[in-house]
């Protein structure tokens, strides 16, 4: 894996403005109804202009904003039926495409990173990008010894950017700490300033990238095109065709939603496994089914180092819960952090809460739906007392591994996947297969 010249970049990211605000499309809509429409046609519109208003302010912030909207396309399934239309297609462009940075700009990036001749590293470069996201975009181009290559160039001042959005929501601390009383809110924060730190580090993502394909190369159901060269702020690497992930979520057979949902889950549960590392960005946007039917895997800027493959208690409590045993359950959850020592929860309404998510691991076969995935929002979302979600804590050391089940609970609802997921968890997840594993170490109730 070569590398390419380091050079600092230190601009600002532009930020975009509304062009259009709320009252004034409110009185656009009311034209309209005065001149003939209908109150429904005229609200259909109103979601739709306001659809296309967020992907576009979110789009430009190209921080902390955009990775929000990414986010929300993930869980877009969870939207009631209702309201759901307009803003679907709208959140799904956020997966893998936002409005690009003008040509000159891209042109600027790369002379400051490579140098004032830094065509003669390719034969040809696309100045269009083929996608945008978070905090870079992808060119298309050829390298000057002939291959195919994606050019991941970072925005200027995404970074800035970047941590100035966490900056913000960390000011919100003090309500998060009202609505959850049971997380040790300080703790997070500082530990996902750090993982957000690490994303916007490409060589960091280069060894990251590189390691997966090396673990992958010839593998029967995976893909991940190699590193070529990287420095701080540009990412080279094989290009790989395929067919996007959110494609076969909007237009795929339910064989094809099938197949591919089971690869993905494989991908997440065996890769701490094979390569010591949990890829923790799965957005659609992300991923590409190959016409050999391989699953191609993208962006490794934000990665969980798991030396030791998933944590064994994560397996154990999972079985645990299974068998009925919800002492040993919340004691385990205790002793991992899940549940502060000054708290104290009904163990009835955790049961009732765990049971949803744990349902895939105890049933021979599963299928997702957006249905399912709405009854759990909603569950989610109940900041009532008495909701046990209240006394639960999200320990560090599970904070990426917590971003990748929720994420990837949201695109096995898009999906709409049925397939036979405890087979996975009982191939890859340590601690989850049988009580009589010989090195399965027992959890002590008090």
């Amino acid at each position: 894996m070569s590398d390419l010249p380091r050079r600092a970049v230190t601009r600002s990211a532009k930020l975009a403005t509304l062009p259009l605000g709320f009252a004034g499309r409110a009185a656009l809509g009311l034209g309209k109804r005065i001149g003939g429409k209908s109150a429904e046609i005229v609200a259909q519109e109103f979601q739709q202009r306001t659809a296309e208003q967020i992907f576009k302010v979110l789009g430009e912030l190209k921080g902390g904003a955009m990775k929000l909207g990414q986010a929300l396309s993930i869980f877009e399934a969870a939207l009631p039926p209702e309201i759901a239309g307009p803003y679907r297609a709208t959140l799904t462009k956020l997966q893998e495409s936002a409005p690009p940075l003008p040509a000159a700009t891209v042109h600027k990036v790369l002379t400051e990173q490579l140098g004032d001749d830094w065509r003669e590293n390719f034969r040809s470069f696309d100045d269009k990008p083929t996608a945008a996201a978070s905090i870079g975009q992808v060119h298309r181009a050829v390298w000057h010894d002939g291959r195919d290559v994606a050019v991941k160039i970072q925005y200027p001042g995404a970074g800035k950017a970047l941590l100035g959005d966490f900056a913000q929501m960390a000011r919100l601390s003090k309500l998060f700490g009202v609505m959850l009383p049971g997380l040790d809110i300080k703790s997070l924060l500082a530990e996902l300033r750090e993982r957000i730190a690490e994303e916007l580090d490409y060589l960091r993502e280069a060894e990251a990238q590189h390691a997966f394909a090396q673990e992958f190369h010839g593998d029967p159901d995976f893909r991940v095109p190699d590193v070529i060269a990287a420095n701080e702020m540009v990412l080279v690497s094989e290009w790989m065709d395929g067919t996007p992930l959110s494609r076969i979520i909007s237009d795929g057979t339910k064989e094809q939603r099938d197949h591919a949902g089971l690869l993905f889950v494989r991908f997440l549960f065996c890769a701490p496994a094979r390569v010591g590392m949990l890829h923790a960005d799965p957005h659609p946007g992300n991923f590409r089914v190959l016409d050999d039917g391989r699953l191609g895997v993208l962006d490794f800027g934000a990665v969980n180092r798991l030396p030791g493959g998933y944590p064994k208690v994560f397996g154990q409590l999972t079985r645990i819960f299974n068998q009925g045993d919800m002492e040993t359950v919340v004691t385990g959850l205790r002793q991992e952090g899940f549940i502060l020592p000054n708290i104290e929860v009904d163990v009835d309404a955790l049961r009732a809460f765990l049971a949803p998510y744990v349902e895939p691991t105890a049933v021979e076969e599963f299928t997702f739906s957006r249905e399912w995935l709405q009854a759990q929002a909603a569950s989610v979302a109940d900041f009532r007392p008495t909701n046990v979600v209240r006394q639960l804590n999200l320990p560090v050391s599970y904070v990426l591994i917590h971003r990748v089940h929720a994420a990837g609970v949201g695109v096995l609802c898009q999906l709409g996947t049925t397939a036979r997921f405890r087979d996975e968890v009982i191939r890859w997840v340590p601690g989850f297969a049988d009580d009589s594993d010989p090195n399965a170490e027992p959890i002590p109730v008090p």
